[in-house]
Order: C-alpha cells, then structure tokens, then sequence
C-alpha cells in the first residue's frame, strides 16, 4: 500500500504589516541573506524587507529578478548567493520569483524565507518550484527536500496590489479541492509523494468553503487597498489552505491543462497563472460529470472576479483543433498531473476545451437574455 504523506513549510506567519517582525523570526538563523526581488516588488516591499533584517543583524545581498523561473536565472542567483556566503535566501514578490528562491536556497543548502507580496498562487507554502524555459515555455516541476522554512504574507502590502491578483489567486485556489477529489477518488500520488491524508482532504475541502463565502468581499476588500476579515481568510485559503491543499492532496488535470497552453505563442502568455488555471479548472469539471447546475456555480463565481471561462476571454478565439491538439497532448505527456486523476486520452481534452468554451458562452448569454 502507497503511503500517505504530508509536508508543509516550517511556519506560517500573516498579517498587517508582518514585515516589520521578519528579523524577529529570523533571530540566531544567521547573519547574511541573499534577497531576491523583481525591479517593481524592490520599491514595494524589498527596500523594507532589507531594512527590517539589518535591524535584526542580518546583512542582505540584493539581487534583481530578471522575470523568468527558468534554470538560467537559478543558476545565475545561486552564484551571487554563494559569493555573498549567504546562509538565508528571501524570495520577495510573486509565484516566479518564489519558485526561483526556492530554488537558489536548495543551491546554497540555506535557510528558506518566502515573503508573497500577492495572494496570487499557492506556490509559497511547497517544497517545488515550477520551471520555464528562458521564453516561458513549461519544462517541469522541481521538487526540493524540505518546505520553506519560514512563510510571512504581510496583508497591508497584499490589500494594495492590482484587485486581478487576488482573483487570480482564489482561480488558483478553487482549483484545490477540484483537483484533490479526482485523486482521492482515483488513488492518485500527490506532489508529496504518496497518497492524501485526511488533513490535506480537510484542508482542501475548508479551501473552497472558505473562497466561495468570502471571495468577492476579499476581491472588493482588495479594489478599496483595506485589509478586512474576508481579505485575511482568503489570503489564509490562496496562500496556506492551496498550498497545503494542493501539494499533499493532489494536482490532476486543472494545472496540467494550464501547462499545456505554455506550449502555444501569442497572447494567452499575458495571462497570470491563475487566470489559466481558472480554465483549466473548468475543463476539468467538463471531463467529469457535473450537473448544469454545479458547472454554472463555477462559471457564475468566475465571471463575478473578472476572470476568464471562454476560449476567447484567454485569447484563443480563433484556435483551430490543431491548437487545442497541442494544448491537449502536452497536458497529457506521461510526467503530467492529469494522470493522477484521470485515466485520459489528449482527445478527450482537446473535447473538454471546446466543450468548455461551449457551456460557458452558453451561460453568458442565458444572462444576456
């Protein structure tokens, strides 16, 4: 029997202003960091986190991050890291750079610091990053030996980022308990490495209650820059409940199908993460058999936060079957997560995605009507 398995990072601290305890959590850790931040998240929060860790004796390293989670820019870190004799690595800003401090930190063997500056994905909590190739392009997954080590969302910087980040980030979510109940129920592994517990089912489960009650109070929280209860539960569910959710309950074919549409140019490529895999999450319940109803109370919740249910609305209107074939065949190469959930053929995607794009310009116009 496959074991079950549960990682997640060492801990988890949120809340206003945060940042101003970072050299508090990082007391006797050590005394050189590398921080790792793109030229926009510098003026954000990179600045300060620097200042805060220099009041705890911790001296910083700056390095810019060029966009681009890919081994290049790892490698190219990594050495500045290591010429910095850096024992602590602080990836400031989105899932990219995250994923890339993850993955400098593995590098230097050194203690981890995530520090989101959006609730935009869940990938600060896991013990992965995803790479891309130097233009973008999905390569794999890279798995790290153990979790961040310390995980600090300061809500007051995340309540001031573009409103499209916190709905990319609960698309990200809502993803969760979609994906984790396909694995559950075809006896899939996880990121994790074994089967899901009964806590990352809780956890996945809780994630989506929580999206569904409190998303659009957040989303609005997030348009007046406050922070609010709704916003520091759905910043809770985007960061830790996903994160834990998705990496010990399972990913299946929302985030595989997402990863297949790295494998087409143009505009799409504009689109955050989160906004694919809000897609890519409708085309898993097409795969499934949903009532009209349950396919409707996605779709609605979606188009509610502004995010896209239609080939056209992530810009692939005019996408010929051969387009959809190669989104479809690259969401079900061996390696992908679609096989923990499903047992599928890349013509049985290439029909969810147009089936997709079917139910949901259907919708749209029963609400014209």
């Amino acid at each position: 029997m496959t074991e079950r398995i549960f990682i997640s990072p060492s801990k988890y601290v949120q809340g206003k202003d945060a940042i101003e305890k970072i050299g508090s959590h990082l007391k006797g850790i050590g005394e050189q960091a590398v921080v790792i931040a793109d030229k926009i998240v510098w003026d954000i929060a990179g600045h300060n986190v620097v200042n805060e860790l220099k009041k705890g004796n911790i001296s910083s390293e700056e390095v810019v991050f060029n966009g681009e989670a890919s081994e290049n820019e790892m490698k190219r870190i990594a050495e500045a890291g290591k010429k910095a004799n850096a024992t602590i690595v602080v990836g400031v800003g989105g899932g990219k750079t995250l994923d890339t401090a993850k993955a400098v930190s593995d590098e230097l063997d050194a203690y981890t610091v995530i520090v989101p500056t959006t609730a935009s994905t869940d990938a600060p909590t896991s013990a992965l990053s995803v790479v891309y190739s130097d233009e973008g392009t999905f390569e794999k997954y890279r798995f790290y030996k153990k979790n961040p080590d310390l995980v600090l969302v300061d809500t007051k910087i995340v309540a001031g980022a573009p409103p499209r980040f916190m709905a990319s980030g609960i698309a990200d979510a809502l993803a969760t308990w979609v994906e984790a109940r396909s694995v559950i129920k075809a006896q899939g592994n996880t990121m994790a490495g074994g089967t899901t517990t009964i806590a990352a089912q809780a956890i996945a489960e809780k994630c989506e209650e929580v999206l569904f009650e409190y998303g659009h109070l957040a989303y609005e929280s997030v348009k007046a820059k406050v922070v609010t209860p709704a916003l520091e539960a759905v910043v809770e569910a985007n960061t830790l409940l996903s994160g834990l959710g998705f990496e010990s309950g399972g990913l299946a074919a929302a985030h595989a199908i997402h990863n297949g549409f790295t494998a087409l140019k143009g505009d799409i490529h504009h689109l955050t993460h989160g906004e694919k895999v809000a897609f890519g999450t409708l085309v898993q319940l097409s795969l499934e058999k949903h009532s009209l109803q349950e396919m409707e109370r996605y779709i609605a919740f979606y188009i509610s936060l502004d995010l896209p249910v239609t080939l056209e609305d992530i810009k692939l209107k005019d996408a010929s079957r051969e387009d959809i074939m190669k989104v479809a065949k690259a969401a079900t190469i061996d390696e992908e997560t679609i096989h923990q959930g499903f047992n599928i053929t890349a013509e049985e995607v290439a029909d969810a995605i147009f089936a997709t794009d079917q139910y949901a310009n259907a919708y749209k116009e029963k609400l014209k009507g």
